[in-house]
């Protein structure tokens, strides 16, 4: 029986706003196990990418709680959730957030430098996930010489190198050809055989029946829906 990664309890989530005090979450409870396949789905402005950031601890609550990996996020310091993006955590973002300045194989390195790994080895693995994501003859592009597509597969090889339990995605495919969606979408598939977790933000109802079950928001409420 796989175990609860992602635990959210009691969580409220209030922003402020020139019209006034905005409540995107109330009361919100969820449970995710490890290598659950999630898509997240509602309405535009319904707090999907919010969601997405609570989880990825990029922001915090109003109140309530939220543990990853069994860990109460809610009372450890700025560097512990560094610590814990780093080692559990890899997000995909609909603009791929790729650094502009780096070539393909190096932002694809840049989780592994980051932890301190050793540059060949980084580099060799690196160059076997460029492989399998079908750009090897991409690696020494910047971004801006790759294609939407091609920028959203060094992400998905981002994500893919750091070998952490969490995948986070908004809007993977938002941005993408119908082709090229489905092939981003096999990757979580792989990724999901391997035990990781990943929760996608999407609009593609297709993408998101293919899910092992969706997470609808809709009126700061949250609820799972089965797909189809």
């Amino acid at each position: 029986m796989n175990k609860i990664l992602i635990e959210i309890q009691n969580l409220k989530k209030n922003y402020q706003h020139l019209d006034g005090n905005i409540t995107l979450f109330s009361n919100l409870n969820l449970k995710i196990k490890q290598g659950d396949l999630v898509a997240l789905v509602g309405p535009s402005g319904s707090g999907k990418s919010s969601l997405l950031h609570l989880i990825a601890l990029l922001d915090e609550p109003t109140s309530g709680y939220i543990k990853i990996n069994n860990i109460l996020t809610k009372k450890i310091t700025d560097e512990k959730k560094d610590e814990i993006r780093r080692k559990n955590i890899s997000i995909i973002f609909q603009d791929n957030n790729l650094l502009n300045d780096f070539t393909a194989i190096e932002n694809i390195m840049m989780p592994l430098i980051i932890r301190g790994e050793n540059l060949e080895n980084a580099k060799k693995k690196a160059q076997k996930i460029l492989k399998e994501v079908k750009i090897f003859d991409r690696a020494q592009h910047f971004p801006n010489e790759l294609s939407g597509g091609e920028q959203q597969r060094v992400a998905i090889a981002r994500a893919l190198i750091a070998e952490t339990n969490l995948i986070l995605a908004d809007e993977p495919t938002g941005n993408l050809d119908y082709k090229t969606s489905k092939e981003i979408f096999s990757y979580f598939l792989k990724l999901k055989k391997l035990k990781k977790t990943i929760i996608f933000a999407t609009h593609n109802r297709e993408l998101a029946n293919r899910a092992d079950y969706k997470l609808f928001i809709s009126n700061g409420d949250i609820k799972r829906v089965n797909a189809l």
